[in-house]
């Protein structure tokens, strides 16, 4: 078990939570929850011994380990996959190097042979003869391949080290779990695997995570930053987000009672305080009214971009023909005879473990790439938006965002109309004139889909638009893109972004693509569609997002 005592923290004059009380209990999984920059990170840092707060402890229990999901990818670049894992167990690690350091001696004295028997029974009560058994497993329901097993880390890709370091905060059956955003870099199948894992394990998570399908299927309950404190819910997101919602209203539907009667006894004061009749009435109004107050709503740290697209035009019968569209890069087939129509009405979820064939698609339809081979006709009602994963390219500049902005709004219109564009994407006051060139990943979002939105175009393609986005960002995405009335074309890694938006999946495979007019949901129960992935891939490929 851990707990807090009266933790708190600020920044300056700016407090981001204040005499912060929590048990956390074996048994549950808590999801920690929080606007960008409420502290979410921060906070798990200070629960894993990380970072100091400003005042108050963290209790944990005798000889009860905690393990923390690292994010240097460069820590532990001299070891080993396999001992990387094992040092997520610091005092196993330890044991196991100082058992193999006396078994390699060449001479074996009588010290040694009490030594190692000291170190034999240690690593028999810590588990170690399953160590490797349970590394293995951790590695492959993670997806990292025998071959890599003992490879240095320097020698993998950046989302392999992920998932590694993700294996080493699970190893060892660790008494607390901190889990800051496990879910990066892993496709659909091991996110799958994760959220097993984790609704198994019997002692205490702690996760922050802006995928809300993982959150609604792993946590018990939700930590949630605001109004600089944090309050415990019972239940996962659905639940935190439908009860804070009526929490809410109910605060603002006594005050407007409050407001109510209080306008009420004013007016009868008003008119009968010089009635002598009614002056002993209008008196006793004057006491009640002085006792009606009405309770402040703190202010929320939570804010929702307003996001809307709003077609100049409707689309036209033809909308967008691709035939045997092939395209290779660096001499490695990415694609080659897709052949693709879309129609009226479709919100197309681009899907599979081939993301480089997701974004050269889209960057073909865009006019970005040249295709090796084939042809691809828009329709003439059709006006296109592209959303690029890279986006670094728009903002290598010197200009403010109000200049920014105008780049791409109506020539008539000046930085008033962009200061209220920029306010309603969450850039108001002196945040208009920050320089394009320094704003974070998730601002640059921000801006891109502002950019989308005043093109007016028809048809909006995607690629990835949830990354580096808070949870309020990614909902009113997703809410503005079920109401747009026209054509999405869109890939992402969000299972509740897919499968509330999607009306037809494209799912890339080794062998072709699979095509279905369904939700996302049922194609992923769909019988039908497993046989035919398993008939195109010849069972060497997985489902992913």
């Amino acid at each position: 078990m851990i707990s807090t005592t009266n933790i708190s923290l600020a920044y300056g004059k700016r407090v981001i939570f204040k005499d912060v009380n929590i048990k956390f209990v074996p048994g549950n999984c808590y999801g920690l929850i929080g606007a960008n920059g409420a502290g979410k990170s921060t906070f798990l840092k200070i629960l894993a011994g990380l970072s100091e707060p400003d005042s108050g402890t963290v209790n944990v229990g005798p000889r009860e380990r905690i393990a923390f999901l690292k994010q240097d990818q460069f820590a532990f670049d001299d070891y080993t996959v396999f001992n990387t894992v094992i040092m997520g167990h610091p005092r196993l690690y330890e044991v196991t190097a100082a058992r193999e350091a006396i078994y390699a001696k060449s001479e074996f004295t009588e010290e040694d042979g009490v030594r190692s028997a000291e170190l034999e029974a240690e690593f028999a009560e810590l588990n170690g003869y399953e160590s490797e058994a349970e590394a293995a497993v951790l590695l492959n329901g993670l997806g990292i391949p025998e071959e890599l097993r003992h490879k240095q880390m320097r020698e993998l890709e950046g989302g392999e080290k992920v998932r590694v370091l993700l294996a080493q905060a699970l190893f060892g059956n660790p008494d607390v779990l901190l889990l800051d955003e496990p879910t990066n870099h892993l496709d659909l199948k091991t996110i799958a695997w994760l959220e097993e894992f984790l609704s198994r394990f019997a002692n205490t998570v702690i996760v922050v995570s802006h995928d809300r399908h993982f959150l609604n299927q792993v946590c018990t309950h939700v930590a949630d930053i605001d109004f600089g404190r944090i309050q415990v819910y019972v239940g996962n997101y659905d639940f935190w987000y439908q009860a804070s919602q009526l929490t809410l209203k109910q605060k603002q539907d006594e005050n407007r009672k409050i407001a109510d009667k209080a306008a009420e006894l004013k007016e009868f004061i008003q008119r009968f305080s010089s009635n002598a009749s009614k002056a002993k009435q209008a008196t006793s109004r004057k006491k009640l009214l002085e006792k009606l107050t009405i309770e402040e709503m703190p202010v929320s740290s939570r804010k929702y971009p307003f996001v809307v697209f709003k077609p100049e035009r409707p689309c036209g019968d033809v909308i967008l023909e691709i035939s045997n569209l092939a395209k290779e890069i660096d001499g490695v087939p990415v694609f080659k005879d897709l052949s693709l129509n879309v129609e009226k009405g479709d919100k197309i979820a681009f899907v599979g473990d081939n993301s480089l064939a997701k974004t050269t698609l889209f960057q073909i339809l865009a006019g970005e790439l040249e295709p090796d081979a084939g042809s691809f006709r828009w329709g003439v009602t059709i006006t296109s938006a592209h959303f690029p994963k890279e986006n670094a390219g728009y903002f290598a500049n010197d200009l403010n965002l109000i200049e920014w902005l105008g780049q791409f709004a109506p020539a008539t219109e000046g930085e008033t109309f962009a200061r209220g564009f920029l306010g309603r994407m969450l850039f108001s006051g002196d945040e208009a004139t920050k320089k394009a060139s320094v704003l974070s990943g998730g601002e640059r979002v921000r801006c891109m889909l502002a950019r989308m939105m005043l093109l007016g175009a028809n048809v909006l393609v995607l690629d990835e638009p949830t990354n580096h986005l808070d949870l309020e960002s990614i909902t009113a995405l997703n809410n503005g893109l079920i109401a747009f009335s026209e054509v999405v074309l869109f890939a992402s890694h969000d299972h509740e972004f897919v499968s509330t938006l999607a009306n037809r999946i494209v799912e890339f495979t080794p062998g072709g693509i699979i095509d279905r007019k369904m939700g996302f949901d049922d194609y992923l129960e769909s019988a039908e569609v497993d046989r035919e992935r398993d008939r195109l891939c010849q069972g060497h490929c997985d489902l992913t997002l």
